[in-house]
């Protein structure tokens, strides 16, 4: 299968998955892992079936296998951001946090990655820290002349409520 064919099948496999019942996703996914078992994205695309059917500690595993083999580019910050929000959804909040931290320093334009890292720093308890990243995107991406007229302000408390979380 080429690399265009490959993208094809993952894509149709994703398109096809039922949230409800992941399992017939799972199994095709396994399927085109079996063929291709050191596939960066097939990994990730396992572990995201597993992740979403529930299965978040067998998630993991695909996922770290994913970035070892060298996982890149659009791919890999979804695969970071859906790792550190299993991370975060067992309980591993200061593993979460360092995925993010290592995800937004790789891709720091991505603003999924600030809500879903705000999500975990929330999660650790960390809520100063959670709002000021939140305050931070709004001024960087709400671009509302009511909003941009308390542009200052708003940046200004986001600095003090990441002050706040040391």
């Amino acid at each position: 299968m080429t690399s265009t064919e490959l993208q094809t099948t993952l894509r149709a496999i994703f398109d096809a998955r039922d949230r409800a019942n992941m399992q017939p996703t799972i199994a095709a996914f396994l399927a085109v892992l079996a063929e291709h078992p050191d596939e960066p994205e097939v990994l990730y695309e396992v572990g995201g079936a597993y992740d979403t059917a529930g299965d978040e500690e067998r998630a993991l595993g695909y996922y770290e296998r994913a970035m070892a083999l060298g996982l890149e580019g659009d791919t890999l910050r979804r695969c970071l951001l859906q790792y550190g929000s299993t991370l975060r959804n067992l309980g591993r909040n200061d593993e979460s946090i360092a995925a993010f931290e290592r995800a937004r320093t790789e891709f720091p334009e991505s603003d999924s990655l600030r809500v879903f890292h705000a999500l975990t720093l929330h999660a650790a308890g960390r809520s100063d820290a959670a709002v000021a990243t939140l305050l931070e995107l709004v001024a960087d991406r709400v671009r509302t002349p009511e909003l941009t007229r308390y542009e200052a302000a708003i940046r200004g408390n986001a600095a003090y409520l990441a002050e706040l979380d040391g």
